[in-house]
């Protein structure tokens, strides 16, 4: 009896992840398409990711910590940079009048302006995408009323909304805020003043949404209105969501800076970048340049990155475009 041949076995391929096929299907989208095809992007993607980076490591990558009063030394105090004649080591970018390095200073204030900027992007959005839902599902009397106070506060300039609300918060407190509670009153002050964009752009996509047949199944076997609004509306509008998140983001991050530098935001012992600005600007005309130069530098890279990101995105998101 002779042996038949046996069929060898196919192999089996190890099932796949769901990681590795959402990361595959990323890697293969028109938007990342989009994205590498751009040298400008992705050169400012990474300076983004850069500062990103400066300002989650600056206890690691700082000669010393700023906020701390027992490591600084007025005897160290407006010393240039390095590479100047009077440079001393190992102050890179030179110290500020309190004797605090002035990169030092300008990683840790990174980390307060990126705190206030997300954050403050955050609670607007939170805000805005949630009266903009609510306008354009429900309509009528609801919508009327929501739309008019996004008109009305339409009329006043940003800057002006969050330099009232910080004035109220200050009146309130007798003037005495803690950096803590500033932080927080820098989040409200911008969160008031950016939503309207969401609610506009969400309420003009959810009146095109609802009455698509998805949401009317949705209304038919009895889904809240809420559970309609979060998990089947909602995602349809994160396209336009996203693009003004990145670009609010920056003009969060100008807005703190601004009310920083005309004295309403960040105090002097937790400086942001702005507060960096409006204190080396005292010393400009007296030669010791480099105190308003360094912190002026970073925030102008940190915004023309982020606003290259959000004028790519708002292109590579436009199907107009494609």
């Amino acid at each position: 009896m002779s042996d038949a041949a046996l069929p060898h076995p196919t192999p089996v391929e190890a099932p796949r992840t769901t990681s590795d096929g959402w990361l595959k299907r990323a890697l293969a989208s028109d938007l990342f398409y989009s994205f590498r095809r751009s040298k400008l992007t992705v050169a400012a993607a990474v300076v983004t990711l850069l500062f990103f980076l400066l300002a989650i490591f600056a206890p690691l990558l700082s000669p010393q910590n700023p906020f701390d009063p027992a490591q600084l030394q007025l005897l160290n105090s407006r010393i240039a940079p390095l590479w100047t004649a009077d440079g001393q080591s190992p102050f890179l970018l030179g110290t500020d009048e309190q004797g605090r390095d002035v990169l030092s200073a300008i990683l840790y204030g990174l980390r307060i302006s990126l705190l206030v900027g997300i954050l403050g992007v955050v609670f607007s959005g939170v805000l805005g995408i949630g009266l903009g839902l609510v306008a354009g599902y429900f309509g009528g009397r609801v919508d009327t009323v929501i739309m008019r106070i996004a008109d009305v506060q339409l009329t006043f300039p940003p800057i002006l909304i969050a330099l009232l609300v910080n004035g109220i918060a200050k009146s309130a407190s007798g003037n005495h805020l803690e950096w803590l509670s500033m932080l927080g009153v820098l989040v409200l002050a911008i969160g008031l003043s950016f939503w309207v964009q969401y609610a506009r752009t969400v309420r003009s996509s959810v009146l095109v949404e609802k009455n698509k047949d998805y949401v009317a199944a949705a209304q038919l076997i009895g889904l809240p209105a809420p559970v309609i609004m979060l998990r089947h509306v909602l995602p349809n509008t994160t396209g336009p969501v996203l693009v003004i998140a990145t670009i609010n983001l920056a003009l969060a991050i100008i807005t703190e800076a601004t009310l920083s530098f005309l004295g309403s935001g960040m105090p002097e012992t937790m400086p942001s970048l702005g507060t960096l600005i409006r204190i080396g600007n005292n010393y400009l005309f007296a030669g010791e340049w480099w105190i308003v130069a360094f912190p002026g530098i970073a925030l102008a890279g940190l915004i023309l990155a982020i606003n290259l990101l959000g004028d790519w995105l708002r292109d590579a998101l436009n199907p107009k475009l494609r």
